[in-house]
């Protein structure tokens, strides 16, 4: 990929809506084996995470793409896993290396422009081991009514706005964001829900992971494509908590000294359970490096999130409305700006992020 061809591909990689990705991907990966969610698209429609495979069915290595774990963030997602097929990287392959590529892992999400899966779980917090006690935090119980309040009037919403400053002044501003999007367990329908048990999309990419004999690998590198935090189209590589110190590490040496933790503390994100790299490091410990490839949007506005979990919670009847549209709309650019500038950006950074994974793979490093 060259300065012209990153503007070039913008135009081709990147979509509309769920079914314009999937078509597109399909298209490039036509061998894709599809997993049917249980609920539909807007319109009645079918909907499905697709997974395939390319290289040795017994590579020691692989590297995995793993797109719309947070729905909306699926487009760039879609996108980066297209640019991976564009630059002929699997040419490259040597033969102890193999590319899974999930597309649409919350496809329901995805194709509703939610962040949430369709049991309104962030999937992101349902990672944990639920044979265990849950996670609890006190500060989301404490204010619960107010994060996702069932009145969003002018003075429903300073109400709200009272308590989060009232619960700030006495807590810090810290335990207010941590409250906020650490994940809670106890209010569904609510911000960062982790469910009670098992979404069909953590069902999902389990079964893929069985089905692609993941486990048997000696080395794994995933990258799960997200947006929305950090500045405006930078790509941060987040590593996560599950993976220690350790894991940082290994990521370190892999995509260099612009890698982020929230366990170190240089990273946008905070330390939150129940993330999809705990789930990889159940299934393969020290033989996994796991990064989000976070992709920066516009400040966090609170109410895109609030205002999509209030529709679904209190007026779901009017999802398909001009109302509810409208409130898709906003989400779907929060999370997916349309600027040709950001999407260049996604495209040398998903390029790069590429590469260094394929020459660490090939190398051993």
């Amino acid at each position: 990929m060259n300065l012209d061809s990153a503007k070039e591909l913008v135009s081709v990689v990147f979509s509309g809506d769920y079914f314009e990705a999937r078509q597109k991907f399909l298209a490039a990966a036509p061998t894709s084996r599809a997993y049917r969610c249980s609920t539909k698209g807007p319109s009645g429609e079918s909907l499905n995470t697709d997974a395939s495979y390319f290289g040795p069915a017994d590579a020691k290595k692989l590297l995995i793409l793993v797109s719309g774990t947070h729905g909306p963030e699926g487009y760039i997602g879609s996108a980066a896993q297209l640019l991976f097929l564009q630059a002929k990287f699997l040419e490259r392959l040597p033969s102890s290396t193999a590319v899974l590529f999930v597309h649409a892992l919350n496809c329901y999400g995805f194709a509703w422009d939610r962040r949430v899966t369709a049991e309104g779980v962030d999937l992101n917090r349902n990672f944990v081991d639920f044979s265990k006690p849950l996670p609890s935090n006190p500060g989301y119980e404490e204010l619960a009514e107010y994060f996702v309040p069932a009145d969003i009037s002018e003075e429903g919403l300073k109400r709200a706005e009272a308590a989060f400053a009232a619960y700030q002044a006495r807590h810090g501003e810290l335990k207010l964001r941590e409250a906020r999007g650490s994940g809670q367990y106890t209010h569904p329908g609510g911000l960062f829900y982790g469910g009670t048990e098992p979404t069909e999309a953590r069902r999902t990419l389990e079964e893929i992971t069985k089905e692609f004999n993941v486990a048997a690998r000696d080395e794994v590198i995933i990258i799960d494509y997200h947006t929305g935090l950090g500045p405006y189209g930078y790509g941060e590589l987040q590593c996560e908590q599950s993976s220690g110190l350790s894991g940082y590490e290994r990521a370190v040496s892999i995509f260099g000294p612009s890698v982020t933790s929230p366990e170190v503390g240089n990273s946008s994100a905070e330390i939150i359970p129940g993330t999809q790299d705990a789930f990889w490091e159940r299934i393969l410990g020290s033989r996994h490096t796991y990064i989000a490839l976070e992709f920066g949007t516009y400040k966090l506005n609170t109410a895109v999130l609030r205002d999509d979990h209030w529709l679904f919670m209190y007026r779901p009847e009017e999802a398909d409305t001009e109302r509810g549209r409208q409130i898709r709309r906003v989400a779907k650019l929060h999370y997916y700006p349309q600027g040709s500038d950001w999407k260049e950006m996604i495209a040398w950074r998903s390029h790069q992020v590429h590469r260094q994974a394929i020459e660490a793979l090939a190398s051993g490093k």
